[in-house]
């Protein structure tokens, strides 16, 4: 058996472009981002974007065959540690979400006219999509009761309910909601996907939800589309809009969420390592009562724990890349619910660490701690909440184990008996000996 955390250096170059693109040309357009107009914004990127096709590292998170580049979770995972550092690295390579999960979705569940139609222009970055899951009425975190309903008329489906926290819809050319379909089956047969396109009479983006990463009213920023709350009155999609078979959605969701949270987890990576940084440096430079903050005790186990968080999420998350290359999503799935709480825990603990030692400027927009934090926030809850997925490894590691009667199995004067029986001809020789 050979442990081997080399990385070919091949690979190594790109990862090294991709740092040089992130740090020095996306982060310094970040700062900026709100000062361009959409066309002066597209202007500005569309070179990036060139050169990261050029490069072969556009949509990266598919496999060849469906239009990406055949990375694998684990170069993807060293990949988007990179990209976590900025907002905006991940829409400049063709990973952003939501449209990375559902074109991902699209891909294993689509039909070739489908694709035509959705996926490689998804895939192009000359369409922008939204998934629609989430609802206001019932729990987020139990897909099982959601109550939008599609229902079959002839050649259309009828949809009509509520959705919530719709990533991008207010940008969107397309929706991908899941909705009720099937009334009768069991709890994880009745929902389907339907994609609903932009301007389908019926539809209607009621408001983009505020939240605190998006504080402000309105259908999200000139950039970034929010998280929407949509209603669904009488609205007709046609019956090709389904993806998959009816039913068949909850599947399709879970190949679309379980491959996202291992990027998402490298991409917190990144951004934690950024917080850390600069909490390092605030440590080294300055100084209370003569002394570098870096020689307080408290100080050192800020960064003593930090260091040792980050490095253990990562090593998780790049250990849950492996197996998912090398056995697949399905025998994948604990170790994609431990990254998804466990990072997201961890990237919170680390940027609450650095602003504490900034003070108050880590408290002020002065620096990007504070957009960090209430960002990082929201983590604990999207793509299930943090006690779901704990939940859902528990259960997975009591199957494991076999109730015994009686005294525990490591239970001592049990085992000596046993051990007495075992040994007896060596005790009753040292008995003899005595």
């Amino acid at each position: 058996m050979v442990w081997d955390f080399h990385t070919e250096p091949e690979f190594q170059e790109d990862l090294d472009w991709i740092r040089d693109v992130v740090v020095n040309e996306i982060e310094p357009l970040d700062l900026v981002q709100s000062q361009l107009s959409v066309e002066a914004w597209q202007r500005a990127t569309e070179p990036i974007k060139q050169r990261v096709k050029d490069r072969g590292l556009w949509a990266a998170h598919l496999d060849r065959d469906l239009g990406g580049q055949g990375m694998g979770q684990l170069r993807l995972a060293l990949m988007h540690e990179i990209l976590g550092r900025t907002r905006s690295a991940t829409i400049l390579f063709g990973n952003q979400a939501p449209d990375s999960g559902n074109s991902e979705l699209l891909a294993v569940g689509a039909n070739d006219e489908q694709k035509q139609r959705w996926l490689w222009p998804l895939l192009d970055g000359k369409l922008r999509s939204c998934f629609a899951l989430t609802e206001p009425e019932v729990s987020g975190s139990d897909p099982t009761t959601l109550t939008t309903t599609a229902v079959l008329d002839g050649d259309t489906y009828v949809i009509n309910g509520r959705k919530w926290f719709a990533s991008n819809a207010a940008h969107a050319d397309f929706i991908i909601a899941m909705v009720v379909t099937n009334p009768d089956a069991g709890p994880y047969d009745r929902a389907s996907m339907l994609v609903v396109e932009r301007d389908t009479p019926g539809l209607r983006i009621l408001r983009d939800v505020g939240t605190m990463d998006h504080p402000w009213p309105g259908p999200g920023d000139r950039h970034a589309g929010g998280h929407a709350e949509l209603e669904f009155t009488d609205c007709r999609v046609p019956r090709e809009n389904l993806i998959g078979e009816p039913g068949s959605g909850f599947t399709l969701a879970q190949k679309r969420l379980s491959g996202g949270r291992i990027h998402h987890a490298m991409r917190w990576i990144g951004q934690s390592r950024r917080a850390f940084d600069m909490m390092c440096e605030r440590a080294v430079s300055r100084t209370v009562h003569g002394r570098p903050l870096g020689n307080k005790q408290f100080i050192q186990d800020f960064i003593a724990e930090s260091r040792t968080e980050i490095d253990a999420a990562r090593l998780l998350t790049l250990h849950t890349a492996w197996h998912w290359d090398t056995y697949g999503p399905e025998q994948t799935r604990v170790q994609i619910a431990q990254v998804k709480y466990w990072g997201a825990r961890v990237l919170y603990n680390v940027i609450d660490r650095s602003i504490q030692v900034h003070g108050a400027m880590g408290f002020s927009t002065d620096l990007p701690l504070e957009a960090m934090y209430r960002l990082a926030r929201n983590y604990r809850i999207s793509d299930g909440a943090d006690e779901v997925h704990k939940s859902f490894i528990a259960r997975n590691v009591l199957k494991g184990y076999a109730a015994v009667e009686g005294y525990p199995t490591e239970h001592v004067p049990t085992r000596r008996a046993s051990a007495e029986q075992q040994f007896a001809e060596y005790l009753d020789l040292a008995t003899a000996n005595e």
